[in-house]
């Protein structure tokens, strides 16, 4: 039995996108996963890969289209109706009208909106807003936008969760025995969705409305799945493990608040971006620049350079591009802080967190005019 499917069940042809590849013996005496299947690396992983991509935008656009959306449409319409509903002068939405009254409009809105009356119960509040309003514009686009991020809190916390789990069973010294090789199914299987993750992430980006920090997100995105990868091969999935675990809290939380934005949460939100800047800083600067120095002083001092298992090379230039490229991100996420501290300044003078790095070039320009 693989570690995660069963092989014989598939035709050969498909066993490398549906199942593990490169099956070997355990080590005799490993100091984590004793009871996993362990594997080796190589080029057939690309299969599976693709297929972690497939099934992760299939998963996507469910949660989007059957459960996100809705949700979000549902509690934007409700909380339109209510708006109408008090300046109608109705204490509910089910309302009658009082003579002579003038609809008023979205208290969001610069122009009157007109209130469909229901002829059928003579009742005052439409059950939406009329098509091409400001408000229905408003709506869809926070619609989009809260979809795009719940699935992101979906994502990141199931592969936070997984990561974790990983990182406690790991032993603590990441360079000890290394290479780290053969990979226990459950390590190997967390690597192939982190790159998948990426990859996915790049298809995204170029397919999508282009905002703001295209460029930066474009450089970070290569950055990190040239890592994944560097690492992948070369042994390094110790001290990958405990950096995509870093990563991963703040993404979590980021989301959240813009979601809680979308839905006027206004105060949930700015509470929540609070959490996720103090996170970020102790997750992505302190933290993460202590791994750097691990990753410099740590194989320098514990490691040979050389020839190790399987023919790879552990070379002064294979460690010397790793650590570069670690110092890159990390000039990518200090550019991000510049922007980060630029909302939190705002947040002090009560104008609320505003999500200045990626929101405003993807915005219907229409929308953008309604406010």
């Amino acid at each position: 039995m693989d570690y995660f499917f069963d092989p014989t069940r598939f035709p050969s042809f498909l066993v490398p996108f549906v199942t593990l590849s490169y099956s070997v013996d355990p080590p005799l005496n490993p100091d984590s996963f004793p009871d996993s299947s362990y594997y080796d690396i190589g080029y057939r992983d690309v299969c599976l890969i693709v297929t972690l991509i497939a099934i992760m935008a299939v998963l996507r656009d469910a949660a989007r289209i059957f459960v996100l959306e809705p949700f979000a449409h549902w509690k934007l319409t409700r909380d339109w109706r209510r708006r109408q509903a008090l300046k109608s002068g109705s204490s509910t939405p089910d309302s009658k009208p009082r003579p002579n009254n003038t609809v008023g409009c979205d208290a969001n809105s610069k122009v009157n909106e007109p209130v469909a009356i229901n002829s059928s119960a003579e009742k005052l509040v439409a059950v939406r807003p009329p098509e091409n309003s400001p408000s229905a514009r408003r709506i869809r686009h926070s619609v989009t936008r809260f979809a795009e991020q719940g699935w992101q809190v979906i994502y990141y916390t199931t592969q936070w969760s997984l990561g974790m789990y990983i990182h406690y069973y790991l032993p603590s010294n990441l360079w000890a025995r290394y290479p780290h090789v053969p990979l226990a199914g459950i390590v190997k299987f967390y690597y192939l969705m982190q790159i998948s993750l990426y990859v996915h992430a790049v298809l995204l980006l170029n397919a999508e409305a282009r905002r703001k920090d295209h460029w930066q997100m474009m450089a970070h995105h290569v950055v990190t799945i040239s890592l994944i990868v560097g690492s992948y091969y070369y042994g390094f999935t110790r001290v990958g493990c405990l950096i995509m675990v870093l990563m991963d809290w703040c993404d979590i939380f980021f989301p959240v608040a813009k979601m809680l934005r979308y839905l006027s949460y206004q105060i949930a939100c700015d509470v929540t971006f609070v959490w996720w800047m103090l996170s970020w800083f102790v997750t992505r600067h302190v933290l993460f620049c202590k791994v750097i120095a691990s990753a410099y002083w740590g194989v320098t001092t514990q490691l040979e350079f050389g020839q190790f298992e399987r023919g790879y090379w552990l070379t002064k230039e294979v460690h010397t591009t790793l650590v570069v490229l670690l110092v890159i991100l990390e000039i990518i996420q200090s550019i991000w802080s510049y922007l980060i501290f630029g909302v939190a300044y705002r947040v002090l003078k009560g104008e609320g967190a505003e999500d200045s790095r990626s929101d405003d070039e993807g915005e219907d320009e229409q929308v953008r005019k309604d406010r």
